[in-house]
């Protein structure tokens, strides 16, 4: 036997069960976009480099995008991320449309990653944004998005916690202790890393920049001052509508929270489950200068993102996936004899029109292997159509949940199949 040839690292065969999972997760996000009245758009899968390195920082370009030259020689990256294609899309018409814009989008992107658990190269991921305002109300209300669909899939803010910080607080933090203008970009990606190195590493690295041990002891004070945002009228004012949008249960402050992305500029947010077994499941925040460094006139936004991975291995882990019942409303047609193609065809093609989902038995085997088949399939009913029951315009209607048959009148054929669908 030839060996089977390996799918490309990194990537996931979706087979017809995560497929129904994949959907019933889109669903959920769709849901939650359009009742906050946010429309949904699509960008390309390449775009110029240009376009990702003076926008999404040099690690995210240089380390992570799959970049490779077209055939003129123009170097081409497959998307790492969305929200530089949302800026262009939005400076190409930005005197159309109506601001604020609530845009919505869910679809693949790639990034060489080293493959493991919770990261793949290639992943689906939910973006949405705010564009044209500058309203801490505007980042309130992405923030209760993101807590609005946690509380629609079942995931109480005992389990998640979407986690706060503000930029420009930070920013006057650091002047606080010293860190100078032109070291602060190097230190807040610093900040955003300290999870993920030990602290002694951590602290060695940060001394490397140029950051002196007293400040360095500032630095550790303030990352674990948990009241700082009270500094923050932004913040303060953040917070408070939160709790008028209803969702403040599902937020907390963390001076640790950077983001790592040099857009952002205001309000950054992840969301983390407490219990500590995975990585963020979802992060964005506010940016003021995104659309204007693509081409187009200022214009501020906010935004986040979540992938696919993470939030359905937690989706997983707290039994929130419900099962998936498309088979189960799946209605099985036989053929019992050539002489029966035809009318078996006919039923099908009527159920179908119905709004049935129907699957036909392609050609007339024995009928025992039809019936085992449509068992293994998961079907709910299945459809005899014989001489018999064609002589008396009649369907034998096997009920595979149930064990149980009936003969029906051809003409009751929906109603009778409605019924069945309807028990449960």
């Amino acid at each position: 036997m030839d060996k089977i040839i390996r799918s490309v690292k990194g990537t996931r065969d979706f087979y017809p069960d995560e497929m129904a999972v994949r959907r019933w997760l889109i669903t959920r996000i769709q849901e939650v976009s359009t009742a906050f009245g946010y429309q949904e758009y699509e960008g390309p899968c390449l775009e110029t480099i240009d376009l990702y390195a003076a926008k999404s920082g040099e690690e995210l370009v240089k380390d992570q995008a799959f970049v490779f030259p077209d055939r003129s020689g123009e170097n081409i990256a497959l998307r790492p991320e969305l929200t530089p294609t949302l800026a262009r899309m939005i400076a190409s018409k930005q005197n159309e449309l109506i601001f604020p814009c609530r845009w919505w989008s869910f679809g693949p992107f790639w990034r060489y990653e080293r493959p493991q658990k919770g990261r793949t190269r290639e992943f689906y991921q939910w973006n949405i944004d705010l564009i044209g305002s500058d309203e801490v109300a505007a980042d309130a209300e992405l923030i209760a998005v993101a807590a609005e669909f946690f509380r629609s899939v079942g995931v109480r803010p005992d389990q998640v916690k979407i986690l706060i910080n503000d930029r420009r607080l930070m920013d006057a933090q650091l002047s606080r202790i010293g860190i100078p203008a032109d070291l602060k970009p190097a230190v807040l990606r610093m900040i955003d890393r300290i999870d993920k190195q030990p602290p002694d590493v951590w602290d060695a690295n940060t001394r490397a920049l140029g950051v002196n041990p007293q400040q360095l002891v500032a630095l550790r004070s303030l990352l674990d001052d948990c009241e700082l945002w009270q500094q923050s009228d932004d913040l303060k004012a953040l917070f408070a509508g939160l709790d008028a949008l209803g969702v403040r249960e599902y937020t907390a402050y963390e001076p640790k929270i950077i983001r790592g992305l040099d857009y952002y500029t205001g309000t950054v947010f992840e969301a983390r489950d407490t219990a500590g077994n995975f990585r963020a499941i979802l992060g964005g925040g506010h940016y003021a200068n995104l659309v204007a460094e693509v081409g187009g006139s200022p214009l501020p936004g906010v935004g986040f993102a979540m992938g696919d991975v993470v939030v359905l291995l937690l989706l997983e882990s707290l039994g929130l996936i419900p099962e998936m019942r498309a088979a189960s409303e799946t209605v099985f047609i036989s053929v019992f004899d050539e002489s029966c193609q035809a009318a078996s065809s006919q039923s099908a093609a009527r159920l179908r029109a119905a709004g049935f989902r129907v699957v036909a038995y392609p050609g007339a085997e024995k009928l025992a292997k039809q019936l085992k088949y449509a068992d293994r399939l998961g079907a709910r009913a299945a459809l005899v159509i014989g001489p018999d029951e064609i002589a008396r315009s009649e369907v034998v209607v096997k009920d595979l949940l149930a064990r149980s048959q009936r003969v029906v009148p051809a003409a009751e054929l929906e109603k009778q199949i409605a019924a069945m669908l309807a028990e449960r």
